[in-house]
């Protein structure tokens, strides 16, 4: 009996490590970059051993990986909850359009997000199957779910119809993010958007999107 309890107490402090290293290991890589980062700060971070590091992850790329295959589901399921908050049962285009405008924006555009991004542009050729799967994963999936979001709008009579969907999906996040995802990728993310940007930002992107899939656009 006293063994079953150490052995089941053993295993539950496994798991526990592992989501410690994990976020250690995401703290150390979005700082240092994968060259940088060192299995020792991990462990220090992580508050248990090198050789428990290694134990678990294998090696750094595997650690690598798991990090970026990790947030990439992350991002995926808070991108597709911004689309039901936000679109599911929408009665306005315009305005639930601009509220997915703002969620994108405020979400895409946390420092932990772009530091990440940046770090997986950076390391795309020494690991291209991992951070092609990021973006695949992530990203492509993201915009795949938007378009069905949007057709839905289309079929409640909200949008005109959609040739392809998910075209018209990359098109409405380029107009909102694309300025201020480039300036932070060149800028870094203390160069942060004045007051109100993003809020400008949102609305206008909501309506040059509308001026092309909008009702009014296609009664003309």
């Amino acid at each position: 009996m006293i063994f079953r309890m150490e052995q089941a107490e053993i295993e539950g402090r496994t798991p526990r490590k592992r989501r410690a290293i994990l976020a250690a290991a995401t703290e150390v890589f979005l700082s240092h970059g994968y060259l940088g980062a060192s299995m020792d700060e991990v462990a220090a971070k992580a508050g248990v051993s090198k050789q428990t590091v290694y134990k678990q992850f294998e090696n750094k790329e595997r650690l690598f990986a798991e990090i970026v295959l990790g947030t990439s589901d992350q991002l995926l399921d808070g991108l597709q909850q911004a689309y039901v908050d936000t679109l599911e049962g929408a009665a306005d285009a315009r305005e639930a359009l601009r509220a997915l405008a703002h969620r994108l924006l405020q979400s895409l555009t946390a420092d932990s997000v772009l530091q990440l991004r940046r770090l997986v542009i950076a390391e795309a050729d020494r690991f291209p199957e991992v951070c092609g799967a990021w973006f695949n994963s992530g990203f492509e999936k993201s915009l795949d779910a938007l378009g069905q979001a949007l057709s839905r709008l289309s079929d409640r009579g909200l949008l005109r119809e959609l040739d392809d969907p998910t075209l018209a999906a990359y098109q409405f996040a380029g107009l909102v993010m694309y300025k201020p995802m480039n300036r932070a990728m060149f800028a870094g993310t203390r160069q942060r958007p004045k007051p109100g940007e993003l809020e400008k930002l949102a609305d206008q992107a909501a309506e040059v999107f509308l001026a092309a899939y909008g009702l009014e656009r296609s009664a003309r």
